[in-house]
């Protein structure tokens, strides 16, 4: 039985999305403004509506602590209010200047996502209030987001039809083909779905979409704290069992090798022993592209191991990717990054530093040698 008790008319123009903490009903809108309702007789708080946004705000999400509220617009920003009395207490700028489509709150409330229209997403550290991370879906615009229980991973959703599975560090686990046209929502089961704990969990994950389908799906990860295999285990990788590796081939878009290594008893000492001819003359993998493929992958975890001990210098990561950087230079901002990921920050038309978001003055890009050498000599050495 569903009774009607109230209705709220308030806003004057489309309302775009809703929120509820334990005590208020936040709401959006195309008029620009937010609105904070008190739960108890659906009154508008003292400090309702919220006006920050100079277009049309499209999603608003209270943290799981009730601390915070998060608006997101057309205007290319999130905007953080204090949820208590209706603050201001940052305005978070997407590098891009898209139009920010989606914000979510990580399960403890220490980072929020912002996804926007050119498939730009952001993970922003709700202590500092600044840029933790970002990233880039291929394509479409980013329209949802859902966190896992854990806060270990998330996936957000596009108006092409992906599905992208993210882990806490930006770092791209996983892209689905999920819908023909576009995936419209997303959600994460609040429970794991049971498993031998030791070895892995299970998410039970929705997504719905203009093809008029809904789809359920299982996202393996690797421990029961909910962290990907590809991220810090807490099985040591040269302790990984022959299904923490298939849960790692999974994670690496290589799921058509799970049969091949298991026949072959791969687990993680097999596994960081790979060679080019032990995968072409013993797991008789033709394909040469194929093979290097995996090579690569084998590599970036053998360096992830031997940096197990000792974590990377901050200096030594990309600020764009946070990747221990190959070919850094040095842009027009002063700051240096992996050369790959700043001509793709210029590709995609943008103009600003991704440090500062100022203009750049110049989009000349100057090999840093003395950082290049430096990296060189701290790899030799975590190599010893």
């Amino acid at each position: 039985m569903v009774t009607l008790i109230h209705t709220l008319a308030d806003h004057s123009d489309d309302v775009n999305y809703c929120a509820f903490s334990s005590s208020c009903l936040a709401t959006c809108s195309l008029d620009k403004t937010v609105r904070v309702y008190s739960l108890k007789d659906f009154s508008q708080l003292p400090y309702s509506p919220l006006k920050g946004h100079t277009y049309a705000v499209h999603c608003c999400c209270f943290s799981p602590s009730g601390h915070f509220l998060a608006s997101c617009s057309t205007d290319g920003t999130s905007v953080v209010w204090d949820a208590g009395d209706g603050q201001m207490l940052a305005v978070l700028e997407q590098p891009s200047s898209s139009p920010v489509r989606v914000c979510r709150f990580s399960p403890d409330s220490t980072c929020l996502v912002s996804g926007a229209a050119d498939g730009s997403v952001v993970l922003w550290n709700m202590q500092s209030l600044k840029l933790y991370r970002s990233g880039n879906v291929k394509d479409g615009s980013l329209v949802a987001c859902a966190f896992a229980p854990s806060g270990n991973f998330f996936v957000t959703g596009s108006s092409c039809g992906d599905l992208t599975v993210w882990d806490d560090k930006m770092r791209c686990l996983c892209n689905e083909k999920a819908h023909d046209l576009g995936v419209t929502c997303c959600d994460i089961s609040s429970q794991p779905v049971s498993g031998d704990e030791h070895t892995f969990t299970c998410f039970q994950m929705a997504s719905c979409g203009q093809d008029n389908q809904i789809k359920l799906w299982l996202i393996l990860f690797a421990d029961s704290s909910g962290s990907a295999v590809e991220n810090e285990s807490k099985v040591a990788v040269e302790d990984w069992s022959e299904d923490d590796v298939s849960a790692w081939l999974c994670a690496q878009d290589l799921a058509d090798f799970v049969g091949l290594f298991k026949m072959n008893n791969i687990d993680g000492k097999e596994l960081l022993n790979l060679t080019k001819e032990s995968l072409a003359n013993e797991l008789r993998i033709e394909s040469l592209g194929l093979r290097n493929k995996i090579l690569q992958k084998i590599e970036s975890l053998r360096m992830d191991v031997r940096a197990v001990s000792v974590p990377v210098p901050d200096e030594f990561l990309c600020p764009i990717t946070r990747e221990l950087m190959k070919d850094p230079v040095i842009a027009a901002d002063g700051y240096s990054y992996e050369r790959e990921a700043m001509e793709n920050w210029i590709t995609n038309k943008r103009r600003s530093s991704p440090m500062t978001n100022l203009p750049l003055p110049s989009l000349l890009l100057t090999p840093n040698r003395t950082l290049k050498m430096a990296i060189s000599r701290w790899l030799e050495t975590q190599q010893k």
